[in-house]
């Protein structure tokens, strides 16, 4: 088994980052919305971790990398939209690291960031219909599936539908 740590997104990531997305791009692609061109760069991927970490030094983001115990990025994870009671989480995991339980382990570090961190009441997350990998991720974790969401993704040109998926958490008190 591999072992992997959690941790919060650093300036100094930005090129493992990059790998790790441009390695990834296609599988990602196939699951959800595609990247703008200029994001896959050195200077795009500065640009964006700048972004969250902006984010979450305003208390509205907390980007989350998954490392392998040699430091190979494996995964990513996120709180964004942090308000005062709910945030949603999103997660992506390497194609090659796919199936292996480190959604579900970055899901309920989320899950453990939004009670004890930021006190949150409530988790939301999208899933385009039919991702049956992402959907059993968030139900072992505890979500549920809510209301429906028209137009939530465009794969490969092909508008998709999705749900949204919620947690309702002990009170949140922020």
């Amino acid at each position: 088994m591999t072992t992997f740590t959690l941790r919060t997104l650093r300036p100094d990531d930005a090129s493992a980052l990059l790998t790790f997305e441009l390695d990834n791009r296609a599988w990602f692609e196939r699951h959800i919305d595609a990247r703008a061109g200029d994001f896959y760069s050195l200077d795009g991927v500065r640009e964006h971790i700048a972004q969250l970490l902006q984010g979450h030094a305003q208390g509205h983001a907390h980007p989350c990398l998954i490392v392998d115990q040699h430091g190979v990025l494996m995964g990513r994870a996120n709180l964004k939209g942090i308000g005062r009671q709910s945030a949603e989480v999103g997660y992506r995991i390497g194609q090659q690291h796919a199936g292996r339980g480190l959604a579900t382990a970055a899901l309920r570090h989320l899950i453990t960031l939004a009670r004890t961190q930021w006190r949150l009441a409530r988790l939301t997350a999208h899933a385009i219909d039919g991702n049956a990998a992402s959907i059993r991720v968030l139900e072992r974790c505890g979500f549920t599936r809510g209301m429906g969401v028209a137009d939530i993704a465009v794969v490969d040109g092909v508008v998709l539908d999705g749900h949204e998926f919620v947690l309702e958490l002990a009170s949140g008190t922020r």
